[in-house]
């Protein structure tokens, strides 16, 4: 089993999401105002979402509290995923900035499905 995370930042799911929070936003940023109302806004909150549910499950202490902000987080990748291929499909990205996303959005599901498992486990010891 493995040992209990001291920081939020050694969390592997979590420093992924937020780097990948920080690249979104500064592409976002530079965006024109149609482009930034009508996309950018959701776009900016679903990828921000996914660190901000991770840091909010890693700071409940009951394990089924953990667990539900995982599964938001989770959630999150998902819509994260679905922003980027309309921002790629849109010209708003570019096709390395596309790449480089959903790249780092795959790796997410499993990071997450690891801290679910870690505090499901973790029942058990009650």
């Amino acid at each position: 089993m493995a040992k209990p995370t001291k920081k939020l930042d050694d969390l592997t799911a979590y420093r992924i999401a937020s780097d990948l929070a920080d690249y979104v936003w500064d592409i976002v940023v530079k965006w024109d105002w149609f482009g930034k109302k009508t996309m950018g806004d959701q776009f900016v909150r679903a990828i921000d979402s996914v660190a901000s549910n991770i840091a909010e499950g890693f700071g409940r202490f009951h394990f089924l509290d953990k667990v539900k902000f995982f599964y938001y987080s989770r959630a999150s990748v998902f819509e994260s995923q679905y922003w980027t291929k309309k921002s790629c499909k849109r010209k708003l990205l570019t096709e390395e900035q596309c790449n480089h996303i959903i790249g780092e959005l795959r790796k997410l599901p499993k990071e997450i499905n690891i801290l679910i498992k870690i505090n499901k486990d973790s029942k058990k010891n009650y």
